[in-house]
């Protein structure tokens, strides 16, 4: 079974998708498990008196950013609550070659490497992927360094955190997975597919005009139904 371990501050963001539909569904089967680490969790009570436990701390107790070095706007989430979190979810793992090996750490930066089909292909052999998941400015950047991290993005545009992300990066690579989808023609890339589809009725009328599903989707040819369905030829047809 593949273990999604996320890393947020903001867990409760991703209940409503992935506890729905096909996600939903592969963790029932057991395919797949998802897990959420709060950075919060894992703050010291340096700022609470002496001994406090994480359910009397306050909300300033439980903080976890702070200010940038060198100045700028916003706020940085601070390294050993994240680093802990991390520790919490593999740290055991990491301590055998094999461990190693099945686990990946991905840390969502508008400067890594563009996440795709194929990453997505690379990633369903791992047992264990850590999604770290930033907010504010940031997240200080020495979490690298204790732990070896493969820095991804999923589009050449900012977000807010990386929660969108993780929920996206988790469903590509869940439907992947034998078993998920019932058949690995469900895979649309792995398929000859266009990108417009069409049901039932054939046809149809909206405001006096009418619309039709395309000729060759109907007469039962599959070789020239594959063949619009590449786009080789005009779907004018």
């Amino acid at each position: 079974m593949l273990t999604f371990h996320v890393i947020t501050l903001f867990p409760e963001s991703l209940d409503s998708y992935l506890n729905a539909s096909i996600v939903k569904r592969a963790q029932e089967k057991k395919l797949v498990a998802i897990k959420c680490y709060n950075p919060r969790d894992f703050t010291s009570s340096r700022r609470s008196s002496k001994g406090a436990k994480a359910g009397q701390m306050s909300y300033a107790d439980r903080r976890v950013d702070d200010r940038p070095y060198g100045g700028g706007h916003g706020m940085v989430i601070e390294a050993l609550p994240v680093i802990k979190a991390v520790e919490a979810a593999i740290g055991k793992r990491l301590k055998s070659k094999a461990g190693k090996a099945s686990t990946k750490i991905i840390f969502f930066s508008p400067a890594g490497k563009q996440f795709s089909n194929s990453l997505a292909d690379s990633y369903k052999k791992y047992s264990d992927i850590i999604l770290v998941c930033g907010r504010y400015e940031g997240i200080d950047a020495r979490i690298k360094k204790v732990f070896p991290m493969a820095d991804v993005s999923i589009g050449p545009y900012t977000l807010t955190g990386g929660e969108l992300p993780a929920m996206i990066v988790i469903d590509s690579i869940t439907r992947r997975l034998p078993g998920v989808l019932g058949h690995d023609s469900s895979i649309e890339e792995l398929r000859v597919a266009s990108p417009d589809v069409y049901t039932r009725p054939e046809s149809f009328e909206y405001k006096g005009k009418s619309y039709r599903v395309p000729k060759v989707l109907l007469s039962g040819h599959h070789a020239k139904m594959d063949e619009w369905k590449s786009g080789r030829k005009s779907k004018s047809r």
